[in-house]
């Protein structure tokens, strides 16, 4: 291989054509061999306490979704209570289409309820489940968060999330669905409060956070101990929005991890801080380290979308949004981990909804920070997500809401990335960094609504042909090698 200091020197359309590792003056001056580049065997993804990457190093950005599964999300009882809510069914179609769409990561809401009905005892049946969703994720290429999610606590007295055995003390009152009234009137509910605190809280040795936090350390470990070998399975999110102060959560999550990480040593770790960060928008600065290097921030934000913010969406500006990304951002590197935003969005008949999903993408470009965006498919609590529904369960793309999130990115980027923009209006994607000194490809999504023809240039330099769009994934796989500061721009032709 050629001295690194001499690579620069070598004419970068060559580069750009990836001629310069295979033929002698293929560009009219001596070649630098580059090293070549093995594809890796599987889908993993880790931290290097800064960005994500593959096993190849390249840099990974993820753009996702969330999706509520009926079988998987638990709102049902067998004790002749008829479900909370409706949940929408999922299959491999919906994995497919999402990758279509360049959502390349899914946020799959699982319960402790469902997992663990009776104290000791796991449902595998349940787990089959949600291996299911795994492997229909895994044949579109298309990675899963496994979430341990909760909303009031309990699918008894909230929403979703622990079973009756975990309820301490016992509620006074069960739910008997369908439910009424908001979720926040129901999280404020003294008997949530109470579970809440029987969780978190209660500082005895002997006391229920103990019992109750270990009881649900262990099923986190048993959930783990399926899918410890599956690649496609990118982390598992610690648990969904806990109503409880900060300073409570560095000792569970630190509980939950070393349990997960005593079957499971690759797969990622996510962790939010009190779900009052979705009202105020900033959470305490940590003073230490995230304590597993597999740490991810995975942060909601949720600009304008609790409350009555009409006014505020119809003159809508990047001023607006942008504070509350720049607080994650800062809460990230205080942990010293990777920014995922676990959740995002805003109604899509909300004022400006366009423009809201224009500017967040835009920001989180900016700051190279992955995504899922809530949610694929809604039908019980507003009308949320890529799709609408009618009372027969037919479901009906939005080409709007299509259309406000096909945007051009980066999924993997082959060197140290230091900008990724894309305009929405002139449809020109730009990707700024620092290259390698070998052949290794970035990988660009070029959304199914961009124009059929467009050109890819390294450097301002042509590369000729034009790298194919795969129609499964629309991933186009661009080489723009050698060490120093490159630019990657993609542009559709005129006409």
């Amino acid at each position: 291989m050629g001295d690194a200091a001499s690579l620069p020197a070598v004419p970068r359309r060559c580069l750009a054509l990836g001629l310069c590792a295979l033929a002698l003056n293929a560009c009219g001056d001596p070649p630098v061999v580059l090293d070549a580049y093995t594809p890796p065997d599987a889908e993993w993804v880790s931290s290097d306490r800064a960005r994500l990457r593959d096993d190849t190093g390249r840099v990974v950005i993820l753009r996702g979704v969330n999706a509520r599964v009926d079988g998987v999300f638990d709102v049902t009882f067998d004790d002749g209570r008829v479900p909370l809510e409706t949940i929408p069914s999922f299959d491999a179609t919906d994995a497919v289409r999402m990758r279509e769409l360049g959502l390349s990561v899914l946020r799959l809401p699982i319960n402790w309820s469902a997992i663990e009905p009776v104290e000791g005892t796991y449902d595998e049946a349940y787990l089959d489940r949600v291996s299911a969703i795994v492997s229909a994720c895994r044949d579109a290429r298309v990675h899963v968060i496994v979430d341990f999610h909760q909303d009031g606590y309990s699918k008894e007295i909230g929403e979703d999330g622990a079973p009756l055995w975990a309820i301490h003390p016992p509620p006074d009152m069960l739910l008997e669905g369908p439910l009424g009234g908001s979720l926040s009137e129901r999280i404020v509910s003294e008997q949530v409060q109470r579970a809440y605190t029987s969780f978190f809280v209660d500082d005895d040795a002997d006391t229920e956070d103990v019992r109750l936090q270990a009881a649900f350390a262990a099923m986190a470990r048993h959930v783990a101990t399926r899918f410890a070998d599956e690649p496609f399975v990118l982390g598992y999110d610690l648990y969904n929005e806990p109503i409880v102060a900060d300073r409570y959560l560095e000792g569970f999550h630190d509980r939950v991890a070393a349990a997960i990480r005593e079957v499971d040593e690759r797969h990622l770790l996510l962790f939010e801080p009190s779900a009052t960060r979705n009202f105020t928008e900033r959470a305490p600065l940590s003073r230490v380290p995230f304590a597993d290097d597999g740490g991810v921030y995975a942060v909601h934000l949720y600009t304008f979308a609790f409350t009555d913010s009409a006014a505020e969406l119809a003159m809508l500006t990047r001023a607006d949004l942008e504070p509350n990304v720049l607080n994650a951002v800062r809460e990230a590197e205080r942990w010293d981990v990777p920014l995922l935003v676990g959740e995002w969005g805003i109604g899509p008949d909300a004022p400006n909804s366009d423009l809201y999903v224009r500017i967040m993408y835009e920001l989180f470009d900016e700051h190279l920070a992955s995504s899922a965006v809530w949610l694929w498919k809604e039908e019980s609590q507003g009308r949320w997500g890529f799709f609408d529904g009618d009372t027969d369960g037919d479901w009906t793309e939005r080409p709007a809401v299509v259309a406000a999130h096909g945007r051009v990115y980066a999924e993997r980027i082959a060197g140290e990335p230091t900008s990724m923009r894309y305009d929405a209006d002139t449809r020109v994607f730009e990707l700024s960094y620092e290259g390698r000194s070998d052949l290794a490809p970035h990988v660009i999504y070029v959304p199914v609504t961009y124009p059929a023809a467009f050109s890819v240039t390294c450097d301002g330099a042509a590369i000729t042909p034009t790298p194919a769009r795969d129609a499964a994934t629309g991933r186009v796989e661009v080489v723009c090698a050698g060490p120093g500061a490159r630019v990657v721009r993609l542009t559709p032709d005129e006409g």
